[in-house]
């Protein structure tokens, strides 16, 4: 018996000491920061498969197209650049998972050399470097099950796919600045900017997404949509702050949603959006925000600013009518192309009479959805509810229009303490989240609805830009 306990005694010990050197090595797996795995060199200009880590503060240049493979991730550390090659208008082809995780201090940049923005007010879109197109930009296969950008600039994409387009299953002509495409996958934009494009700046033909706190200029010199979402998509949109969108800034439509996935269904709040849809052309489309072809979800507490039309939900083919709530909406306009479309002619966007300013003010009583309002019913409305950002000219000088203004440049959209549109909002929107709320591989964190219309809360919640 005595051997026994021996034996039983000494295996107890060598058990403690095993946990003890467990917990001395593995103590706070929460935080332990592993080494990068695979360090990729910055030595060569890439090409072809790539997988592992871009090391932070480091330069990194693309001399052709390159591939994350299925099964293979890249992760993009705080404070990277990127520069794409001109000639060879690379782009990222993305079959597994990519991470660019920026930080406020340390933000990552996708861009090209020698190209400066032109951000002066009323500058010439046929000459505007924006709309180029210098690379292709970010194109997620059908396999990639998820990408996160945190913080980061996507600047100057848009170039024609060509060759690369079938490994994503696009044609050759197709240019979207951001390409997702898997129902069950995951893509998370947040803090983030995307400047300039040639059509759709971010295509998501289905996937579960959420779009926080981001920047977008520029998106398109005569057509496509800024942030554009197909059927299958599902989740949020919050938080993001759009100028000089050719067309519709935020659309959700279910058209082509893949065999087992959910309706399109996406929560819009807070958005802010200045002098968009100017450059259409074609005379229906929409500016900011965009609902049509069986699509559902909410929107609520957003700004319209001087769009060519206001907040669009489509007849033919309708939007999912039963399942789209909206109101508490903000509209200013300076010009009475703006006003008289408040309510899109031909559309059916049903006034809610939490809307600014308030329907009954200005709609004649025999007002049907659609219908065209007249310039008596809006002229005393011309340059009213100013929404008194710290920085922008409104009502716009004379000499330019809303469409001269496509870009932030030196402006400042947060809000005056005198601003109309603080208290103004609706906070009991639930949003829709359906990502991982996680620093590194999802949501870093999904801000509630706020007290104050648009984008950038008084009390300095919010867009972060």
């Amino acid at each position: 018996m005595k051997n026994i306990l021996t034996v039983a005694f000494a295996a107890l010990a060598m058990l403690f000491a095993g946990c003890s050197k467990w917990n001395g090595e593995h103590h706070d797996i929460s935080t332990y920061v592993s080494p990068p795995a695979h360090p990729i060199s910055d030595a060569a200009p890439l090409c072809g498969s790539i997988k592992g880590t871009m090391l932070a503060g480091k330069t990194y240049i693309l001399g052709c197209d390159v591939t994350i493979n299925a099964g293979d991730t890249l992760i993009i550390q705080p404070g990277v650049t990127i520069y794409a090659d001109r000639t060879a208008k690379s782009g990222v082809i993305v079959q597994g998972t990519l991470l660019s995780l920026g930080t406020r201090t340390n933000p990552i940049t996708f861009t090209v050399k020698g190209v400066k923005k032109t951000d002066a007010v009323g500058v010439n879109s046929v000459t505007d470097s924006a709309y180029y197109g210098f690379w292709k930009g970010i194109m997620g296969g059908p396999s990639c099950p998820l990408m996160v950008f945190k913080w980061t600039h996507i600047d100057f994409a848009g170039a024609a796919y060509g060759t690369a387009g079938a490994a994503v299953g696009q044609v050759a002509k197709t240019s979207f600045s951001m390409l997702f495409q898997n129902y069950k996958g995951v893509f998370v934009f947040e803090d983030s900017w995307l400047y300039g494009a040639t059509d759709d700046a971010m295509r998501i033909s289905n996937g579960k997404i959420a779009v926080f706190r981001s920047t977008f200029e520029k998106c398109g010199p005569a057509g496509g949509d800024c942030v554009n979402v197909k059927g299958g998509t599902v989740g949020t949109m919050a938080y993001n702050f759009f100028i000089g969108t050719a067309t519709n800034a935020q659309k959700a439509s279910n058209k082509g949603a893949p065999v087992g996935s959910s309706e399109t269904n996406i929560v819009m709040y807070n958005g802010t959006f200045v002098s968009c849809g100017w450059r259409s052309s074609a005379d229906l489309k929409g500016a900011n925000i965009n609902y049509e072809e069986g699509a559902s979800g909410m929107f609520y507490n957003n700004v319209n600013v001087n769009c060519r039309v206001g907040f669009r939900v489509v007849g033919n083919p309708p939007a999912d009518f039963a399942n789209l709530k909206y109101g508490y909406n903000f509209n200013y306009g300076d010009n009475l192309h703006s006003l008289q479309n408040i309510y899109p002619l031909g559309n059916n966007t049903q006034p809610q009479p939490t809307d600014i300013p308030t329907p009954s003010s200005f709609l004649p009583a025999n007002y049907a959805l659609g219908d065209p309002i007249s310039v008596a019913s809006v002229t005393p409305l011309i340059g009213a509810n100013n929404p008194m950002f710290v920085n922008f000219p409104l009502p716009i000088p004379s000499g330019t229009n809303a469409i001269d203004y496509s870009a932030i440049g030196n402006f400042d959209f947060h809000l005056q303490a005198s601003s109309p549109l603080r208290g103004k909002g609706y906070t009991a929107v639930v949003p829709l989240i359906v990502v991982p709320i996680d620093p590194n591989y999802g949501l870093t964190e999904a801000t509630p609805p706020g007290a104050d219309l648009g984008c950038y809360q008084f009390n300095g919640t919010g867009n972060q830009h």
